[in-house]
C-alpha cells in the first residue's frame, strides 16, 4: 500500500477515535506539513516571532480537535493550509494591532530595530484579497488557497474539487489576476 493510501486509511481510522491510527499517522504527514509551513513562511522576515516547526505544531493541534470527517490526503493537507495561514494571518494581526499602541507596552533588547512591519501588513493585505475574492467567487478562492498555501497539485486539485485542469487553470489565472488587482487597488 502506498503512503497516500495509508494516510487515507489511518484518516478514517483516526476519526473513528483509534489512538494507534494516530500515532501511526504523525510521522506519514508531518514532513508535508512542515513543507507547507515553510512555504507559506518563505517571504516572511528573518527572526519571524512563529517559526515553521511552532505553526506545524499550532495547526496540528487544531486539526487534532477538529470534527472533520477526512474524505483523504487530499482534503487532510487543504484544511491544514487553511488552518496555517489563519494561524499566520492572526500573528500579523496580533503585532500590528501592538504596534499600533494596544496591548502592553514592550521594551526590546534591540531598540529602534524594525521588526517586518511591512511583513505582517503584506500577511493582512493577502489575506484581504483572499477574503473579497471567497465573497465573489469561493470556488476559486479555494483553489487559490489549495494551491498555494497547501502546495497541491493540479493533479490533486482535480481529485479534491471534481474539476478538469483546464478549469482549474482557467480560474487560478482569473484569480491571480484579480487579486493583483485587489492588492494593487485596494478593491476588487
Amino acid at each position: 500500500m502506498d503512503s497516500d493510501s495509508d494516510i487515507t486509511r489511518l484518516l478514517g481510522e483516526w476519526r473513528k477515535g483509534d489512538e494507534d491510527a494516530e500515532e501511526a499517522l504523525v510521522p506519514l504527514v508531518y514532513d508535508e506539513l512542515h513543507r507547507q509551513a515553510r512555504r507559506l513562511m518563505a517571504g516572511e522576515r528573518a527572526g519571524h516571532t512563529i517559526q515553521p516547526t511552532a505553526l506545524v505544531h499550532d495547526a496540528y493541534l487544531k486539526l487534532r480537535g477538529a470534527n472533520v470527517d477526512w474524505a483523504d490526503r487530499t482534503h487532510f493537507f487543504a484544511l491544514s493550509a487553511r488552518l496555517m495561514r489563519r494561524l499566520l494571518v492572526n500573528h500579523a494581526n496580533a503585532r500590528a494591532a501592538r504596534k499600533r499602541g494596544g496591548g502592553d507596552a514592550r521594551v526590546t533588547l534591540e531598540e529602534g530595530s524594525a521588526q517586518g512591519t511591512d511583513t505582517d501588513l503584506a500577511i493582512i493585505e493577502l489575506d484581504e484579497a483572499l477574503q473579497a475574492l471567497r465573497n465573489l467567487d469561493p470556488d476559486k478562492a479555494q483553489l487559490i488557497e489549495l494551491q498555494y498555501f497547501g502546495g497541491l497539485s493540479v493533479g490533486e486539485m482535480q481529485e479534491y474539487t471534481g474539476l478538469s485542469s483546464a478549469t482549474i487553470g482557467r480560474h487560478l489565472r482569473f484569480a491571480r489576476a484579480w487579486m493583483r488587482d485587489f492588492m494593487e487597488s485596494g478593491t476588487g
